[in-house]
């Protein structure tokens, strides 16, 4: 292009430099708008919105408020998007007092006018950091000033109230946002099916599983996941196991986090055999297992004594690349400890590093 005598402008330079955030080449993305300066191009809201957006991704939240500090000094007043980017960045680092104070001083008193994005970024964060409170207070501003709070305000709230056990806060905004038009997604329905499971309200759990159906959206692999997990928590594992097995009929294939939610039910219910069984049989229908199905494995065959066999997996899951975690380490010192299984402990992990 410059061979031909043809100057890039702004136009030319944006989508390159985006194109290299989404790449995560953060040097690059300096090379190239140093180039740009030098090449006597001014930089406009999106590029300025590009580089601190490229900042916000590498971590370097101080240089992305210094971009911001710039741009307003070069004569280019900060849009929507800049502010909601910014604030990303700091939540994103779990820095919420910051994010608040780019809301309140930066959008609201430089006349900015927040979007529902803007507020969506904020109630997620705040619910992310389990400050719920704060995020109920964003939201009754929505309520009052505006925008209008949607399906993703409402999927971050009953998040947030679900995973604190909230549920009776997390059932009504479930009411309330049917009552204002809006639908609830996949995405509600998951998020509040787990915090009915997680706090052992097996029953709402399945009440709510049927009024999905019953409203027209198909459970998918994770509902599925999640229910069985609550099943096998809550000692119904004959319902959990007919659940996993009829997957298959709903055209549904169990992922690996389904089978190791099964396999460590079996092995919490003493089944260790049958677990033992699924475990192998998950690599045959092409899902591998992971660490953390290794683990639950091994932890089961050492709670029921049977250590020669755990003794067996260990090896095979060190040669895939995977470690013990806590539990599984921790309940191998135990046994080192012991005066009856010491010796044989000492000779597996002399001949296979835990770690």
């Amino acid at each position: 292009m410059t061979d031909k005598g043809i100057q890039p402008d702004v136009l030319t330079y944006n989508p390159l430099l985006h194109a290299m955030i989404n790449t995560g080449k953060w040097e690059e993305v300096i090379t190239l708008w140093n180039e740009m300066l030098a090449n006597n191009c001014k930089p406009d809201v999106v590029s300025y919105n590009i580089l601190v957006d490229a900042a916000c991704k590498e971590g370097k939240i101080l240089e992305a408020h210094d971009i911001v500090e710039r741009m307003i000094k070069d004569g280019i007043q900060p849009n929507t998007v800049t502010y909601n980017v910014l604030m990303d960045g700091y939540c994103l680092q779990g820095k919420m007092d910051e994010a608040r104070k780019v809301l309140n001083s930066m959008m609201i008193i430089r006349g900015c006018v927040p979007n529902v994005y803007s507020y969506n970024i904020m109630v997620n964060g705040f619910c992310k950091y389990k400050r719920v409170d704060e995020a109920m207070e964003l939201f009754g501003e929505m309520s009052l000033n505006g925008p209008i709070p949607d399906t993703v305000t409402y999927n971050a709230l009953i998040n947030g109230m679900s995973q604190l056990g909230r549920l009776s806060v997390a059932q009504e905004l479930f009411k309330e946002m049917s009552a204002y038009g809006l639908v609830p997604n996949l995405i509600t329905y998951s998020t509040l099916l787990h915090g009915f499971c997680k706090h052992g309200h097996i029953y709402k759990a399945l009440e709510l599983f049927k009024l999905m159906q019953k409203n027209g959206l198909k459970p998918n692999i994770v509902h599925y996941s999640i229910l069985i997990d609550g099943l096998c928590n809550a000692g119904q594992l004959t319902s959990a196991r007919e659940l996993f097995h009829g997957l298959s009929l709903k055209g549904l294939q169990p992922n690996v986090y389904t089978y190791t939610i099964m396999i460590n039910g079996l092995c919490n219910a003493g089944l260790t055999n049958e677990a033992y069984e699924l475990f192998r049989k998950m690599e045959m229908n092409g899902c591998l297992p992971d660490s953390i199905s290794y683990n639950a494995m091994i932890q089961g065959f050492l709670r029921d004594d049977d250590i020669s066999t755990a003794a067996e997996i260990l090896p095979e899951m060190v040669r895939k690349g995977f470690s013990a975690d806590i539990s599984t380490a921790t309940m191998f010192v135990d046994l080192l400890c012991s005066d009856t299984t010491g010796q044989l402990i000492h000779k597996i992990v002399g001949n296979c590093a835990l770690c």
